[in-house]
């Protein structure tokens, strides 16, 4: 038993640190495990994708035995600029992805790296990314791909169709903002805005650098050319709907603190017009408070009486003259 035990735990301690494979040589993709891996020196005959985790260290070692120089340091680098490298038929990627937050807590944008060349795709990340999911789901209906060239589309696809659904989704939470602070006595909270614009500001640079990435793989690799232009294609609505939901995002902040100002001033102007009356009162009980001789009306019995009478008189006053001049509005 001692003996199972020791071999399970040597066996783990050299796999990889897969978190999905697929080999893609027959007709169907076939998934790939850690200990299919481990069976063989080289790369197995045949087309496969493989994703890794990179925080993993079991990855880190199974990479250097298996990537080139260039592509391994592509792929181990700390680096999370968004740029690529074409080197003895392989092409290295590294894109911004949206994290894939379990927790639901704010969304961030990743580093997703990629290496693909004729015998082997490699994907890997250091935070659970979105794209690597919807590859994943589109092997699982059956995609295919037959080399490089068409991975590189893939990826780019499904890191789109990711970027797609965060743009749509933050669309809706901003018009659920619109509607809430249409309505009478709500007030949204201003942190929402905050964490929104923050997620727009990250989106708006990750297009960027896309966009900017692409170009160049346009104009100076013909292979990739087509899967480039598609891309920058597909890009340029997205950043035109993040745009306007920035510019929503603005007006929408603007109107929340017009309504904060516009109740700020109500408070004061309700502040002003209980001072304003109170202010004849609180000279006549200053006055009659004062401990002084010849003070009027000490010596009769109705000087308490006469004396608040003056008081609500004053304010009385006070109140009809600001309704005349018009300070108090109807």
């Amino acid at each position: 038993m001692a003996a199972t035990i020791s071999e399970d735990v040597i066996s783990i301690a050299h796999r990889p640190g897969l978190v999905w494979g697929y080999d893609l040589s027959g007709p169907e993709p076939r998934p790939i495990h850690d200990a299919d891996l481990l069976a063989v020196d080289e790369a197995p005959a045949g087309l496969k994708w493989l994703h890794f985790n990179l925080s993993d260290q079991r990855t880190l070692r199974w990479l250097a035995a298996n990537l080139p120089g260039r592509m391994l340091a592509l792929m181990v680098s700390v680096d999370d600029d968004q740029t690529f490298l074409i080197d003895d038929g392989m092409i290295g990627l590294v894109l911004h992805d949206v994290e894939h937050d379990f927790l639901g807590g704010e969304l961030r944008t990743r580093a997703l790296r990629v290496v693909a060349g004729p015998s082997m795709i490699v994907t890997a990340r250091r935070h659970p990314v979105r794209s690597a999911d919807v590859i994943k789901h589109r092997f699982e209906g059956g995609a295919h791909v037959a080399g490089p060239v068409q991975a590189v589309e893939l990826v780019l696809d499904c890191l789109l169709e990711v970027f797609l659904d965060t743009t749509v989704g933050l669309e809706s939470k901003v018009q659920d903002i619109e509607d809430e602070l249409l309505k009478d006595g709500s007030t949204p909270d201003a942190r929402q805005f905050i964490t929104h614009r923050a997620l727009v500001v990250r989106l708006r640079r990750a297009f960027v650098g896309l966009r900017t990435m692409l170009r160049r793989l346009e104009d100076r690799h013909e292979t990739y050319a087509a899967a480039a232009a598609k891309a920058i294609a597909k890009l340029a609505p997205l950043d035109t709907d993040l745009l306007a939901i920035q510019s929503q995002l603005r007006l929408l902040r603007d109107e929340l603190d017009l309504q904060a100002a516009q109740q700020t001033n109500k408070n004061i102007y309700v502040l002003s017009i209980l001072t304003a009356l109170l202010m004849p009162a609180t000279l006549v009980t200053g006055i009659f408070g004062m401990n002084t001789s010849g003070l009027l009306w000490t010596a009769g019995r109705h000087g308490s009486v006469l004396a608040t009478a003056l008081a609500v008189g004053t304010s009385v006053v006070a109140y009809l003259i600001l309704r005349i001049t018009g300070f108090i509005r109807r």
